[in-house]
């Protein structure tokens, strides 16, 4: 089972900010897992009257969060995806502030969007149970910088943490 040990040529410094959220402990798989029912639980924890607050005008609402966690796992789980097949393509960076307007968040129910977090998840799990140890350590290079297959999953992990502090500091 893979854990956290990453080395710095397996991803580039902007990432530091999720990875470092992890524990050295953590496993990848089981990670997915907790991270599962952790984020379901917080979301549905959010007093309804919170969902569609702004913090600040052009801020995202907590839907448009949940939204863009959703979306940049779908992101990262396909550079994971193509990392671990040892396609050395280059991948494309993303610009997530344009995602969230067509996303029509803000209309979802809290509900419709755990179901989609749900599947999104479920499909990750399986990718990553699909792949080996070895898979998960090829490096490609993704928005212009070098990342492990592994890395791109455990972002994903550290990124919703990192957005449940955010939204618990200034959103609730």
């Amino acid at each position: 089972m893979t854990t956290l040990n990453l080395n710095e040529t397996e991803f580039d410094i902007y990432y530091s900010r999720y990875i470092n959220k992890l524990s050295n402990k953590i496993n990848l798989r089981q990670g997915f897992e907790i991270g599962k029912h952790t984020i379901i639980q917080f979301f549905k924890s959010i007093p309804k009257d919170k969902l569609n607050y702004r913090y600040a005008p052009k801020k995202w609402s907590v839907k448009e969060v949940f939204q863009h966690l959703i979306d940049t796992e779908r992101i990262f789980m396909y550079r994971c995806f193509r990392i671990a097949r040892n396609d050395k393509t280059t991948l494309a960076g993303f610009d997530q502030n344009i995602y969230i307007e067509p996303s029509n968040a803000d209309s979802k129910s809290i509900e419709s969007l755990i179901e989609e977090f749900k599947s999104v998840r479920q499909s990750s799990i399986s990718l990553i149970n699909s792949l080996t140890n070895e898979n998960l350590c090829f490096i490609g290079n993704s928005n212009g910088g070098n990342i492990s297959a592994r890395a791109a999953a455990f972002t994903i992990i550290g990124h919703d943490i990192w957005h449940m502090d955010v939204i618990k500091e200034k959103y609730l």
